[in-house]
């Protein structure tokens, strides 16, 4: 037999996945996303165990369960990282703050998500972190603290997804301020890190999120050389009223990718988005509802 038939007959070894204490919803999803063919999973009941079958089996990717909370998950995953410093961990939990999410952050994890989330996104995260290149995070805190957190962040398209996600953990707003905050800062990371950064992961991002009683800021300064908003044809906010379409054409003639909506949809979202004079710098503010309905008041 020659050299590539053997290859051809080597069993390929699969990857492993440790499921901790999951629900039938989390099973399901799950079930959707691993591959039988390429991945085997192993169940423990709770963190209490992960720690001998970590130590016995190196582990791909690691899912917490949502008995626990934040806090055990990042004594969990602290403990982890000293046998197996870059195994990929998701933290699921009942119970969540934001100085949990930045410590999860600051230990690496992939993501957290506190219940209620949206499985959809749980498990295009778990898609994310099954099939992404093997480098260790992309994300990196400057300085945090629940008010006040700087973030740097690799220019590629999942490691936005996951900076969004984790935003979406630290943001402690009412649901529908939380999405508009959310849908405006992944819109305005990817215009970063696309045009700015041109997803090249060795480019980073400059992310800083602000909230106080009564708003919220988000800053994102990319590694580019700028642009000026009236100029960008390719964009929906420049169609002019006789043309809503332009954009559109303008974008097939070059080859772009379909899109162009961020920088108009932003502007719905949040109340300010302010650009600075080199136009590689933008800030995202949205006054808080509560703050609204009382800042007239005498």
């Amino acid at each position: 037999m020659d050299f590539a038939a053997q290859l051809q007959t080597q069993p390929v070894r699969l990857k492993l996945a440790l499921i901790v204490d999951a629900d039938a919803e989390v099973s399901k999803s799950l079930s959707r996303v691993l591959n039988p063919e390429e991945w085997s999973i192993v169940h423990a009941p709770d963190n209490r165990s992960v720690l001998k079958l970590v130590e016995e089996r190196p582990f791909d990717l690691i899912i917490t369960g949502t008995g626990s909370t934040g806090k055990e998950d990042i004594d969990l995953l602290r403990k982890i990282r000293q046998v197996r410093p870059h195994v990929r961990l998701i933290i699921l939990t009942d119970e969540s703050t934001p100085a949990y999410v930045i410590a999860a952050i600051r230990e690496r994890a992939f993501s957290y998500f506190s219940t209620p989330f949206s499985t959809a996104s749980f498990a295009e995260m778990v898609r994310s972190a099954s099939t992404a290149p093997l480098w260790d995070d992309g994300i990196e805190i400057v300085s945090a603290t629940p008010e006040w957190i700087s973030i740097i962040a690799r220019c590629d398209k999942k490691t936005a997804d996951r900076l969004v996600q984790f935003f979406q953990e630290i943001s402690d707003l009412p649901l529908s301020e939380k999405e508009d905050v959310a849908t405006a800062f992944r819109e305005m990371l990817l215009n970063a890190i696309e045009h700015g950064g041109n997803f090249d992961p060795d480019q980073y991002v400059e992310v800083a999120y602000l909230r106080t009683s009564k708003l919220v800021i988000c800053r994102i300064k990319d590694p580019g050389q700028g642009f000026s908003l009236d100029e960008i044809h390719h964009a929906a906010v420049n169609n002019p009223s006789y043309d809503p379409i332009r954009h559109i054409l303008f974008r097939e003639a070059r080859g772009l990718r379909p899109g162009g909506y961020g920088v108009l949809l932003t502007k719905h979202l949040v109340d300010e988005l302010l650009y600075s004079e080199k136009g590689n710098e933008v800030l995202l503010v949205k006054y808080l509802r509560s703050f609204r309905g009382t800042k007239h008041s005498p």
